[in-house]
């Protein structure tokens, strides 16, 4: 069996986006016990995207409370500088965007060379062509649903075309890559994004907002994903 027929895990990711962040700590913990598998950072800086949201020190200030691995997407317009701080914050992962980036083989490779995984982004405008030479230095490819900056919007079906040209190239490859969708995902379209080829999957409003809880709503969408 190649590396590229080996099937991924279901992984669901919960956002830090909803959370209450005057427990913050709390809530990570809850989601730990309620089965998430990573917690998802969303890093934004006001530039790169219309919101601001947190720095490295309220990572690091959380990293004692789990032991669930941390993900940082940086929404950031300096994705080089900041991506040290986050990974000496705790962040196992760490996604640049493509469309912020200069030199992304050089990139990737600092993040790897500091001890991380690396990972890239792709907000919905961007081909998935433009990540095809450095697909070998990724653990993970981060396909956008909608355009980032904002918690609860609307899916786009429109990426599940990218996400399965995405899997098509992985698997020429012949290398074992996560393929992670972000926004708008929950119990009504996460079916959507497996069958297209998605294996990890953020959810923010979904899990927060669900009426049983988190470890229900993380149930739900991890029962419906591995089911697809």
């Amino acid at each position: 069996m190649t590396m590229s027929e080996e099937k991924l895990q279901i992984e669901i990711c919960p956002s830090i986006l909803p959370a209450d962040f005057s427990r913050l700590g709390a809530e990570l913990e809850t989601l730990e016990e309620a089965g998430a598998d990573r917690i998802h950072w969303d890093i934004m800086d006001g530039n790169f995207v219309p919101n601001l949201t947190v720095g490295p020190d309220t990572v690091a200030s959380c990293r004692k409370n789990v032991s669930l691995p941390f993900e940082a997407h940086l929404m950031v317009e300096d994705p080089d500088l900041l991506s040290p701080m986050f990974i000496e914050a705790g962040c196992d992962l760490i996604m640049v965007h493509v469309e912020s980036v200069r030199h992304l083989d050089r990139t990737l490779n600092v993040i790897l060379s500091s001890g991380a995984k690396a990972g890239v982004t792709l907000n919905p405008s961007t081909p998935i062509e433009s990540i095809s030479n450095v697909l070998h230095l990724v653990d993970q490819v981060l396909i956008m649903s909608v355009n980032p900056g904002f918690g609860g919007q609307k899916y786009l079906s429109s990426q599940e075309i990218k996400i399965t040209r995405l899997k098509n190239m992985i698997d020429e490859q012949e290398l074992s890559v996560n393929i992670e969708i972000d926004g708008g995902i929950n119990e009504n379209t996460i079916s959507q994004a497996t069958h297209a080829g998605a294996n990890v999957f953020v959810a923010g409003s979904a899990i927060f907002n669900h009426p049983d809880g988190p470890a229900k709503a993380i149930h739900n969408l991890r029962k419906i994903a591995s089911s697809a």
